[in-house]
């Protein structure tokens, strides 16, 4: 089949600055198709850190578009000149990933009538504190169109399914983000960082404030502990939010902000880490939170639904925002080794059930197979 991917940043995550799930969920997802045999063609955006002649990557098409670099115009206007120029090229399935994106969802549906549509309801989007008020408007009309526009909705959570029924009345597919069993990892890019293995805590994700690694700072300061608190995760579209955190961590030598990190580097932060610690304040399902639990390890997390649905009973859940709650669950943590060896052990056969790539791919696949040849 002729696959096209729209909404995504990029691939590969690591060119992309401000790359987040959405872009790790999608480059997983469009290789694996690609080494299926099926001929994969993803939009990116005109700033990826690639080569300007690079056309493929893992045997995905990469087409390059613009758009107006701001933080509420960015995706929007990327994804309206990728829709554009998919409306021209041969395509069985055009596949939107994200609310925001899926408002567009309407032009293959009205202009390329025999290619089916198919969008990824991946979270909530409009609940992020970054985005002003047209912004968060023009994200919930986004959950509308990613239910009603499309052949075939794809959500990544129960939760979301849930929500969609409930509150729109509409079935969507569940197909969730997915991980990767990591085999043994060396230490040469940790003891980079000044790191030992075992010996830290490590947070991963996009520094914007739903994130919420200020709670997780302001909780740290009162652990008594002699561990690191690595995060690793960049800014965008969020100055005045990292300035905050850089604040806080000048404050505790213990937190280490250490940048975006991916491939080795990244894999090692997983593998070698105590515990994975991961305070959001709303998620669609947590690609970084799968891979923690992939790598083995116990994960402290926000109770939100979207996380207690991930980790069945393998990790610990605190009060959303509550920063005391957050202190005694580290130190909990910090004081029981066998339970979080158990729990990471149970986190990793989790995984292996539920949340391998290969079977996201073959769920995937089965959607396609079953659109186009309905």
């Amino acid at each position: 089949m002729r696959i096209v991917f729209i909404g995504a940043k990029g691939i590969p995550s690591g060119a992309i600055p401000g790359a987040g799930g959405v872009e790790m969920h999608v480059e997983q997802i469009a290789t694996r198709l690609a080494a299926k045999g099926h001929k994969v063609t993803v939009y990116i955006r005109k700033y990826a850190d690639l080569p300007r002649s690079q056309k493929v990557y893992k045997g995905v098409h990469l087409v390059r578009m613009p758009s107006i670099r701001t933080k509420n115009l960015d995706t929007i206007t990327h994804v309206f000149w990728s829709t554009w120029h998919a409306l021209f090229r041969p395509a069985d399935v055009i596949h939107f990933h994200g609310v925001g994106p899926s408002t567009l969802a309407w032009l293959p549906r009205l202009f390329k009538w025999r290619t089916k549509v198919v969008c990824t309801f991946h979270s909530r989007d409009w609940f992020d504190t970054k985005w002003s008020r047209p912004a968060k408007w023009y994200l919930r009309l986004g959950e509308l169109s990613a239910l009603y526009f499309p052949h075939r909705t794809v959500v990544i959570s129960h939760v979301l399914q849930v929500f969609c029924k409930k509150a729109f009345g509409r079935d969507t597919t569940y197909i969730p983000n997915g991980a990767d069993e990591p085999g043994p990892q060396g230490t040469e890019e940790i003891a980079k960082l000044g790191l030992e293995p075992g010996k830290y805590l490590l947070g991963v994700g996009r520094l914007v404030p739903n994130k919420a690694y200020d709670v997780a700072f302001e909780a740290y300061r009162h652990v008594k502990s002699d561990f690191p608190f690595v995060v690793a995760g960049s800014a965008f579209h969020s100055d005045e939010y990292i300035m905050k955190l850089q604040a806080l961590a000048h404050q505790d030598p213990r937190i280490r902000l250490v940048g975006f990190q991916t491939g080795v580097a990244l894999r090692q932060l997983f593998a070698h880490c105590y515990a994975f610690v991961h305070p959001s304040r709303a998620e669609g399902l947590s690609t970084s939170i799968i891979e923690a639990m992939a790598a083995g390890k116990v994960v402290i997390m926000s109770d939100i639904k979207e996380n207690l649905e991930l980790v069945d009973h393998s990790g610990l859940a605190f009060k959303t925002d509550d920063r005391k709650a957050l202190q005694e669950t580290i130190e909990f943590v910090l004081s029981d080794p066998a339970m979080v060896h158990e729990r990471g052990q149970r986190a990793r056969q989790v995984v292996h059930k539920e949340y391998s790539w290969e079977r996201v791919v073959d769920r995937l696949d089965h959607l396609y197979k079953d659109l186009t040849q309905a």
